[in-house]
């Protein structure tokens, strides 16, 4: 696995990231294995966030044994200051770390979010002084939405970013890119794969390749995902026409709006389980009539449930219309489940 600087931090990192949301699903100790094994593999950037339940404890406890070999970035979704601060704390003590290389403010998505943190009493002022306490050692900022992105590259605070990249949105190469590149920035691409929605690891991959610059964290839960990851790192295919055939196919299958499947609309109050309902015109598409079905029943028994208060919309960082987009999954369903009892 080779190793990138991290743009002005002159920190050195793995081409290839970990990122620490899947590991929630996984028990302690089998997290513990996934993480080692990603580590045992050449991967030393650990991404993850205390808001990722106990994410942050299973990195810590797995790396703490090679703590002066790995990399952490972590994040807080505290927009003032009082809170980051014990954001940091908490961090911290989950990972056993006495100082954290990467602190990020999380989930920017609107400018007045990033004015707010910004301004005095805001979460950057709390990590600026944990900085000059030596308790963080870089501040960078997470986004879905590019043009605040951009807007918190050209502030020069920050010395990384974090967007969602892949073959699917590639819209961050085209400026983004550029202006980070600018004020030498560390670029991390979050959703490589589309958040699991994109299966072909390989195309994700050999896509992402072509841009060294952004650091790819993919989101994994088995050491054999890790394993078909690498291995395209090893062996590095060359992107072809019939590749890139393939990439468009899938692009003008999913359209613009789709379930990036990121979970920031749960937990529905209501009990509705919103990214499996949105998640069947994908599965439709891929699994034979009664498989998909079977696969998707269970979610869409919930959406009897849905009150169309909104709440998920507000929360979701793509601005998804996400109660049309499961009555229209829902309607498909239906259809479907006619056909293939008829």
């Amino acid at each position: 696995m080779k190793e990138v600087p991290l743009g002005k931090t002159g920190l050195m990192v793995s081409e290839l990231g970990f990122g620490g949301i899947p590991i929630m699903r996984l028990g302690f100790q089998e997290a513990v294995n996934v993480i080692e094994h990603a580590f045992e593999l050449g991967i030393t950037f650990f991404d993850t966030a205390n808001a990722y339940g106990d994410s942050e404890k299973k990195m810590g406890h797995a790396l703490e044994p090679v703590r002066d070999k790995v990399i952490f970035a972590t994040k807080t979704l505290a927009r003032e200051a009082p809170k980051a601060a014990r954001h940091v704390a908490l961090s911290l003590e989950n990972l056993r770390a006495s100082s954290i290389e990467i602190y990020q403010i999380h989930q920017v998505a609107e400018e007045k979010t990033l004015d707010q943190v910004l301004s005095a009493g805001g979460a950057y002022e709390a990590l600026d002084k944990a900085r000059s306490q030596g308790k963080i050692r870089f501040i960078g900022i997470t986004s879905h939405n590019l043009d605040t992105a951009i807007k918190a590259c050209r502030t020069g605070l920050f010395d990384t970013i974090q967007i969602p990249f892949n073959f699917i949105e590639r819209e961050p190469a085209e400026e983004l890119f550029g202006v980070a590149r600018e004020r030498n920035m560390g670029i991390i691409g979050m959703k490589p794969m589309g958040g699991g929605l994109l299966e072909r690891a390989d195309l994700c991959f050999q896509f992402l390749q072509q841009y060294p610059e952004a650091v790819p964290i993919p989101g994994v839960q088995a050491r054999q995902e890790l394993d078909e990851i690498v291995e395209l790192y090893r062996i590095r295919p060359p992107l072809g026409e019939v590749h890139w055939k393939e990439i468009e196919k899938i692009r003008s299958q999913l359209g613009s709006k789709f379930c990036h499947r990121c979970e920031y609309c749960m937990p529905c109050e209501r009990g509705v389980e919103i990214p499996g309902v949105l998640r069947f015109k994908s599965v439709w598409r891929r699994f034979p009539p009664s498989r998909a079905i079977a696969l998707v029943k269970g979610a869409m028994d919930t959406v009897e449930k849905c009150e169309e208060c909104w709440e998920c919309v507000e929360r979701c960082p793509y601005d998804l219309p996400i109660p049309d987009l499961i009555k229209e999954n829902l309607a498909l369903f239906k259809e479907c489940v006619a056909r293939n009892d008829g």
